[in-house]
C-alpha cells in the first residue's frame, strides 16, 4: 500500500488547514502527524483515509501495481478515532461480529481470541453501554488493528487508557502491524514512540 500526495492542501471557509503537502507514505512504514491540539491532525488523517476531499492537489492511493478509485479506497483502510463511536446497544460480542461481517480479521484469529487479547473476556456479554471509556477504547483499537487492511490509521489511540490499557495498545501494534502502512495521529510521544518518520502538520500551515 502506498498514498502519494502531491501539493496538497484542505480548507474550512478561507481557513486552510494544510496546504502545499508533498508526500509519500510508504508500506510497512510507520508515520506520525504531531502538532499542537486544534492544528490539523486529525483532517489530515481523514484525507488519508479518502472519506474526505482535498481542496488542492492531489492524492494516490496504490496497492501492489495498481491504482485505488476513491470507492474503493476504505476497503484497504482501518482507523481508530475519537470520533468513531461504538455501538452501545450490542455486546461486545455482537458488536465485533458486525464489524467484521464488513472487514475481515487477520488470519488465524477468531472473535473469541481477540476478545482475550484485548483483557474484556469477562465482558464479552455486557452491553457496551455499561463499559467504562477505557473499556470502549480497546474495543475501537480492536476493530482496526484486528481488520485484515494494509493501511492502518490511528488518531490519539490511547485517549481514555490506563498504563495498563497503554501497554496492551503498544503490544498489539508490534505484535500485529508490522507488515502494513501505519500512520498515527497525536502529540503524545507515546502514542507513537515506534514510527520511523514524523510530519508536522504546522509546517504546511502557508
Amino acid at each position: 500500500m502506498k498514498v502519494s500526495l502531491t501539493d496538497a492542501g484542505k480548507r474550512f471557509n478561507r481557513d486552510w488547514i494544510f496546504r502545499h503537502l508533498t508526500y509519500t507514505f510508504q508500506k510497512e512504514s510507520s508515520y506520525a502527524i504531531i502538532g499542537p491540539n486544534g492544528s490539523g491532525k486529525s483532517t489530515l488523517l481523514q484525507v488519508l483515509s479518502g472519506a474526505m476531499q482535498l481542496s488542492e492537489g492531489n492524492g494516490h492511493w496504490t496497492i501492489g501495481n495498481g491504482q485505488l478509485a476513491n470507492e474503493e479506497i476504505y476497503k484497504q483502510v482501518s482507523i481508530c478515532t475519537p470520533y468513531l463511536e461504538v455501538v452501545e446497544e450490542m455486546t461486545l460480542k455482537e458488536f465485533l461480529e458486525f464489524h467484521y461481517n464488513f472487514k475481515p480479521l487477520l488470519p488465524s484469529l477468531s472473535i473469541d481470541a481477540i476478545i482475550s487479547i484485548i483483557g474484556l473476556k469477562e465482558a464479552t456479554h455486557k452491553q457496551i453501554r455499561y463499559y467504562s471509556s477505557g473499556m470502549k477504547q480497546r474495543i475501537k483499537l480492536a476493530q482496526a488493528i484486528f481488520s485484515d487492511t494494509p493501511f492502518l490509521l490511528l488518531d490519539e489511540p490511547c485517549t481514555n487508557l490506563d498504563t495498563k490499557g497503554i501497554e496492551l495498545y503498544l503490544q498489539l501494534v508490534n505484535e500485529y502491524c508490522k507488515n502494513r502502512l501505519i500512520i498515527v495521529s497525536s502529540n503524545d510521544e507515546t502514542e507513537y514512540s515506534f514510527c520511523n518518520e514524523k510530519i508536522n502538520i504546522t509546517d504546511y500551515k502557508n
